[in-house]
């Protein structure tokens, strides 16, 4: 099947697969409309049409800084119990009705600490609000499984309490980690005690890297605190020249390093031109391990059948390349190999032999 006969139907069908989505960057528009005026909090507009226009204009910056001010709004609407229930359950099912069968949802824990939770309390209610909204899509016929990857914000001092929440949760739906936040400037070794501390007890993390800075950042995250994936890690392709691979980029391919790439996301940030010259196109005809990602649902106006979409029409995919990058985030999944191996034997396989 050619990438001209890929239409937006098909691609709705197909099974996939999100490593990369922050679980504040994805609520639906009516949904903040309504907890907002619950809790007293002032919006911009409160209609969800003229809203979620907005979050897709305030993000068109082109600055990774002014990107993540717009998560103001949505945290706003996550610090109390009922909120949080909400936005996680929500999220689940609205990646189930987008054919998604594999999720890892990333957020930052003291965030969601204004009104009064403690980080345990808020961990605990966001994986039960997952466990509501998994319960509800396996009943619909639509499952979808969902692991928390929990994060430290770089630029702040709490991100080896974040660390020890991961390892305390990691039996409890919490399958990693991360650090998130503003990267230029806040370099992921400022950090390494939480690194050290995960790798002493065997849980996985992945590090934003490659995206505000360059190769400094990505080299840091992998051989100085010991990353399995990298969050964007777009300006990778600084260490390619005329499809000569330099150290770097040898190293993330040959050991197999997943690429958690967003392509909507790059472009409002100002890392990619176009989705016609986003990298993540060349750097998947080199033999990395890509992944496609949404990153921020809300902020960025995606879905992951957008992503595909927009990949298959401007930058001429075929079905055989989305396969791929679905197989390759379920392979790079932060879970035990033969429930990876099912995944992609049992569901992601099938899929898109039904879907074709």
């Amino acid at each position: 099947m050619t990438a001209t006969r890929v239409d937006a139907d098909v691609i709705r069908r197909l099974p996939k697969a999100v490593l990369h989505d922050h679980l504040d960057g994805g609520l639906r528009p009516a949904t903040v409309v309504e907890l907002a005026d619950a809790v007293g909090h002032q919006l911009p507009t409160t209609d969800p049409d003229e809203l979620a226009a907005w979050y897709f204009e305030a993000a068109n910056s082109g600055d990774l800084v002014r990107y993540i001010a717009t998560f103001e709004h949505t945290l706003a609407v996550m610090q109390h119990r009922e909120g949080l229930l909400r936005v996680a359950e929500e999220y689940v099912l609205d990646l189930a009705a987008d054919g998604v069968v594999y999720a890892e949802v990333r957020y930052a824990p003291e965030l969601n600490t204004r009104g009064g939770l403690t980080l345990n309390e808020v961990v605990e209610t966001v994986q039960e609000g997952l466990a509501a909204g998994m319960a509800k899509a396996a009943a619909a016929g639509t499952p979808v499984r969902v692991g928390t990857l929990l994060c430290g914000m770089r630029m702040f001092d709490r991100v080896r309490e974040a660390a020890d929440l991961a390892v305390a949760y990691r039996d409890a739906g919490v399958v990693g980690f991360d650090i998130a936040g503003a990267e230029d400037g806040f370099p992921p070794a400022d950090h390494l005690d939480a690194f050290e501390h995960l790798r002493r007890e065997s849980v996985p993390f992945t590090i934003h890297a490659g995206e505000a800075h360059g190769l400094p950042s990505i080299h840091q995250a992998l051989q100085v605190c010991g990353a399995q994936r990298i969050g964007h890690g777009v300006r990778l392709t600084e260490d390619i020249v005329d499809g000569k691979l330099g150290r770097l980029a040898s190293w993330v391919r040959d050991r197999r390093i997943a690429l958690e790439m967003c392509p909507t996301s790059n472009l409002q940030t100002g890392c990619a031109t176009s989705i016609a010259e986003h990298p993540i196109t060349a750097l998947k005809d080199l033999g990395f391990r890509v992944t496609l990602n949404t990153d921020n649902r809300l902020v960025s106006g995606t879905t992951m059948t957008r992503e595909m979409s927009l990949l298959v029409e401007e930058a001429g995919w075929t079905v055989e390349d989305l396969r791929t990058v679905t197989v390759n985030a379920v392979k790079s999944a932060f879970l035990p190999f033969d429930e990876r191996k099912a995944l992609i034997e049992d569901v992601v396989l099938p899929g898109y032999a039904a879907a074709l």
